[in-house]
C-alpha cells in the first residue's frame, strides 16, 4: 500500500509507464490494420484510466489515432516506438472537470430535495412520496451531471 500511495504522489517518469504500456499491451508485430491499432489504444487508456484513482486521461479522436496509424505504418521498425511515444506525449490529455460540472455537482442536490419537498404537496405528484430521499437526490444528481456533459459536447461541436 504505502508503495502505490508513493507512486501517486510522485509518479511514475514517463518513459517506466510508456515502456510499461508498450511492453504489456502493444506489440507492433500483432497490428496489421487501423482497427487493430486502434484497439491497442483503446486498451491502453482503459488499463491506464482503471489503474489511477483520480486520474483519467482523454482518448485521442478517432482522426487523430488515425494519422497516428498512418504515420507509424509508414515509419520503419526502429522508428515506431518514437512515434508512438509522440502520439501518447502530444495527443494525451488529463480529463479536467469544467466549472460547469462543478457547479451542477454542487447545486443539484440541494436543488433536488427542494423540488421533491415542493412535489410532494402537489396532488399530480403525491406519488413522489414514494421515492425514498436516497435514490431520488443522486439519481437526479446523475442525471443533471449526464445532461450537462451531454449539452456541453453538443455545443462544443456546434461552435468547432
Amino acid at each position: 500500500m504505502g508503495l502505490v500511495m508513493s507512486l501517486m504522489g510522485k509518479g511514475l517518469p514517463k518513459t517506466q509507464i510508456l515502456d510499461f504500456f508498450e511492453g504489456q499491451l502493444y506489440d507492433p508485430k500483432k497490428i496489421n490494420n487501423f482497427d487493430e491499432f486502434q484497439i491497442a489504444i483503446l486498451d491502453i487508456f482503459n488499463t491506464f484510466n482503471s489503474a489511477l484513482p483520480g486520474k483519467h486521461f482523454d482518448m485521442p479522436s478517432k482522426e487523430e489515432v488515425e494519422a497516428c496509424f498512418k504515420e507509424w505504418e509508414k515509419a520503419s521498425e526502429s522508428d515506431k516506438r518514437k512515434v508512438f511515444i509522440d502520439f501518447m506525449t502530444k495527443k494525451v490529455n488529463l480529463n479536467k472537470v469544467d466549472n460547469s460540472m462543478l457547479i451542477t455537482g454542487i447545486v443539484t442536490p440541494p436543488a433536488a430535495m427542494a423540488a421533491k419537498r415542493a412535489g410532494e404537496n402537489v396532488t399530480q405528484l403525491k406519488v413522489i412520496k414514494a421515492i425514498p430521499d436516497v435514490l431520488f437526490v443522486p439519481s437526479v444528481t446523475v442525471l443533471a451531471l449526464i445532461f450537462v456533459k451531454v449539452s456541453r459536447r453538443m455545443f462544443m461541436r456546434k461552435i468547432a
